[in-house]
């Protein structure tokens, strides 16, 4: 697994994930993507970070497999260790650009959707298999990319929604050729980082502080009902028909 950190340009930080086969997270890889960015956003020449993936796809949320072998302490491991690393995205000292390409699903919306911009590949999808995982949670940052209704009926049917679509919504910037993301990611980063410095880490809590949503809180109590879930033994019952073919949904 590896999270690794770059300055392609002045003011910009580059974080990086890259865990084959499709950038799906175990708990030690949440907590070392929320230090990475926040490392990053605290560094005082940083001006933009932005948030990539090499692979097939962005992020493809938790392991799923960690949390089957290693029962309730993967799973508390994995909900902390997303909070980690949502928030790590969201309380960023400077604008983090998300570049989303292939799928971002789970874990990866709550990445995306806590990012102040985000720029995906023509072949990019959104969405949230929880119901299908065993698990719940993130609705909270998938309702910063989509309206209230298609958020719910996506969550309800863990059906996925394209890169074309969003934008369409608003909440992505530019939709591109996938061979084009990193650099049309970067395009946007350096026109943010080429303002002052310390009026755009005025401007990020100035913007979060008048969120009509509580991210931190809303996913809190998200979070909850997915250890419900585990008490309950539906958890388990779902996630033990997870196959290896679902991996990449």
């Amino acid at each position: 697994m590896s999270v690794s950190t770059s300055s392609p340009e002045k003011g910009i930080r580059v974080v990086t994930v890259d865990h084959p086969p499709v950038n799906a997270l175990p708990v030690k890889g949440w907590y070392a993507l929320a230090d990475a960015v926040r490392s990053a956003g605290e560094e005082p020449g940083t001006r933009c970070v932005l948030l990539a993936a090499s692979g097939r796809g962005f992020n493809a949320g938790v392991d799923v497999k960690e949390i089957q072998q290693d029962g309730r302490t993967a799973l508390l491991g994995a909900n902390r260790g997303c909070f980690a690393a949502f928030s790590a995205v969201y309380d960023c000292e400077v604008p983090v650009v998300a570049a989303v390409q292939g799928f971002c699903l789970g874990g990866g919306v709550g990445l995306a959707g806590n990012a102040d911009a985000v720029v995906a590949s023509e072949d990019a999808v959104f969405g949230l298999p929880e119901l299908d995982r065993g698990a719940l949670g993130a609705a909270t940052h998938l309702a910063r990319l989509v309206p209230q209704h298609l958020m719910r009926t996506l969550y309800f049917t863990s059906r996925t929604v394209t890169a074309a679509e969003l934008h369409r919504h608003g909440s992505v910037w530019r939709v591109v050729p996938r061979g084009e993301l990193l650099e049309a990611a970067l395009e946007l980063a350096r026109e943010i980082a080429a303002k002052d410095g310390e009026l755009l880490r005025l401007a990020k809590s100035a913007l979060n502080g008048i969120d009509p949503v509580d991210v931190r809180r809303s996913y809190r109590f998200e979070q909850g009902f997915t250890y419900e879930a585990d008490v309950s033994g539906a958890g388990d019952r779902v996630r033990d028909t997870f196959g290896a073919g679902r991996a990449g949904r």
